[in-house]
């Protein structure tokens, strides 16, 4: 929640990044890297490794003609999330003309790209300042009961299973979010599946015609936005969306199209890299016995092994999009007006010159900068909130689940593709 998010992770994604291909400019001996395999998902860290010592700031096409660059090492990825000359606004550059030749569904994503994590200061500054009391690390020590009495009920029906066997991802990282984010927002439970599948298209596409068959979901996750706000507008609450809907009738806080496009943020970043953190960690976890054994023995270690795991496993592998306001140099690379820059977290989280032994699961690491949650004014909201569900989801599945082990073999795993989540589709266990 930097997802997870601006409220899971800063850097929770709302466009998808559509294929990438090697700039006419990149050595030829470094390929692109290719977001759409599961087996580059999987395990991207020694390609990662290979930019980091070859090509830094590494240049890339985007929709085939777009300029852009992927940041790798540490230094260099701290200073593009906070960077002066690059905004989140993709199009505060772009003349009439420029505009007007934008690929024709671009419109369908315009409704979902009014919140903060797409817009710069001063529009950014009023967007965060409405929802950021929600996401205090006191009023989100508030959450820890519903938190341990969801997570609790998730055991409790994984226990009854005859098989002793259940889905990580689908019986327990993923419901444990969505829950609470729905109950922040008051979304009717029966609803609560649907606008995870609706996420899942938007974020993991990696090629155009992808791109294009998320047109629906975006449809879908809007239309279904709109009727919920309709309906606590007639029929006030107590919860998030309701103090949303009072700021937008209040004036100009608020636009309707903000309003639609914050509750679709919220959703989608207070769960998505919350899931990747809990189950990626489980997996890093049992991966590495000897870690597992050590943080079994001494509890009081979770606070930096969730740090830990945040920087090893890296929930979210790429920051969204900045786009250059003016020319400068990044890396001994000269970024033109205009290029889009990416900043591969999950590549500086795993940086020897940062990091001691970066390639090594280190549950008692510190000092540990990590950029998990991200930097500057992006920096994660809902970084307490995503701290909190870690740490007692691992928590409790050491406590309760002694015995639990991998059910395949690690080689079978299905990755997401996508160009800025990490996470699997499944994670098949046994207790």
């Amino acid at each position: 929640m930097s997802a997870p998010s601006q409220l899971s992770h800063p850097e929770a994604p709302v466009i998808p990044v559509p294929q990438v291909a090697a700039a006419r400019t990149e050595p030829s001996h470094i390929p692109p890297p290719n977001f759409g395999s599961r087996r580059f998902k999987a395990d991207p860290f020694a390609y990662y490794a290979r930019l980091r010592a070859e090509a830094p700031v590494y240049p890339m096409m985007l929709f085939g003609k777009q300029k852009g660059w992927l940041v790798t090492r540490y230094d260099d990825v701290a200073a593009v999330l906070k960077h002066p000359l690059l905004g989140k606004d993709r199009f505060i550059n772009l003349t009439e003309a420029e505009r007007a030749k934008l690929p024709w569904f671009f419109r369908y994503f315009q409704p979902l790209m009014q919140n903060m994590l797409e817009r710069d200061p001063p529009d950014h500054t009023r967007l965060r300042g409405l929802v950021h009391k929600a996401f205090t690390p006191a009023l989100v020590e508030k959450l820890r009961a519903r938190v341990e009495q969801v997570t609790d009920q998730l055991l409790d029906a994984a226990a009854k299973k005859r098989s002793r066997s259940m889905d990580l991802v689908m019986d327990y990282a993923l419901p444990l979010p969505v829950t609470i984010i729905a109950d922040m927002l008051g979304i009717p439970e029966r609803d609560r599946t649907r606008f995870h599948r609706w996420s899942t298209k938007v974020i993991s596409n990696t090629n155009m015609l992808e791109t294009l068959l998320t047109i629906p979901a975006i449809l879908g996750f809007t239309r279904y936005i709109r009727k919920l706000v309709q309906k606590r507008r007639a029929s006030p609450g107590d919860d998030l969306l309701t103090a949303l809907i009072q700021a937008e009738e209040a004036g100009d806080r608020l636009s309707q199209e903000e309003l639609v496009s914050m509750v679709f943020l919220i959703l989608v970043a207070g769960h998505e890299t919350t899931v990747n953190l809990i189950a990626n960690g489980i997996l890093a976890l049992l991966q590495h016995p000897d870690q597992l054994e050590r943080l079994r023995k001494d509890p009081g270690l979770i606070g930096p092994a969730v740090e830990e795991l945040l920087r090893f496993t890296c929930p979210v592998e790429i920051a969204t999009m900045r786009v250059a306001r003016e020319d400068f140099e990044l890396g001994g690379s000269k970024i033109q007006r205009g290029d889009y820059v990416a900043a591969v977290v999950a590549s500086a989280n795993r940086d020897e010159q940062a990091f001691p032994n970066a390639d090594t699961l280190d549950l008692g690491r510190d000092p540990n900068r990590h950029l998990g949650f991200g930097l500057g004014i992006h920096y994660c909201l809902g970084a307490p909130l995503a701290r909190l569900e870690g740490t007692i989801a691992i928590q409790k599945v050491l406590q309760r689940l002694p015995d639990l082990r991998l059910a395949t073999s690690a080689e079978k795993l299905r990755w997401r593709t996508g160009f800025v989540i990490r996470g699997m589709k499944k994670l098949p266990v046994a207790f």
